[in-house]
């Protein structure tokens, strides 16, 4: 194997690793849209924990690693139309993903604030906040941009 497919497989690993970490929060989204107690949204935050490091390898990964193939893999250039769409989609996913970790992050803050107040039973507030249609939207759309990056990535327009 040469250095370059050390490198590509890498790159490979690290939108595995991307698009698993968006599966969990996925399956997070799902579980918290039914959690209205301080310590049902707590118990969350070791798995929120473990979709962060697989979905920021994923995100550095395969964009210093898809940049490293665009300069050293023979028949690519960084301004090939795909690599460029790659690129922007990229930091689409990445803006629209950050967004949503601050709409879910305010369920994460009402639940600590809730249990330092000694208030463990159901909330309704803690609920509509777990709920939220804007970070449904957000994840939605930072999916779709992530599926739209391995459409490009696989069969390359314009190549």
């Amino acid at each position: 194997m040469t250095f370059d497919d050390w490198i590509l497989a890498l790159h490979v690993l690290s939108a595995f690793a991307y698009v698993a970490g968006m599966i969990v929060f996925w399956v997070l989204i799902v579980a918290v849209r039914r959690t209205d107690t301080p310590d049902g949204t707590m118990r969350m935050e070791p798995i929120v924990k473990v979709g962060t490091i697989g979905t920021g390898i994923g995100v550095a990964g395969t964009i210093v690693f898809g940049i490293w193939l665009a300069f050293s893999y023979g028949g690519y250039d960084i301004w090939d139309p795909w690599i460029i769409a790659a690129i922007v989609l990229w930091a689409i996913a990445g803006g629209i993903g950050a967004r949503t970790g601050k709409e879910y992050t305010k369920g994460m803050d009402k639940a600590k604030e809730l249990q330092a107040a000694g208030q463990t039973g159901p909330n309704g507030e803690l609920l509509a906040i777990n709920r939220t249609q804007t970070g449904l939207l957000l994840h939605a759309a930072a999916s779709v941009a992530l599926l739209l990056i391995l459409i490009d990535m696989i069969w390359k327009p314009g190549a």
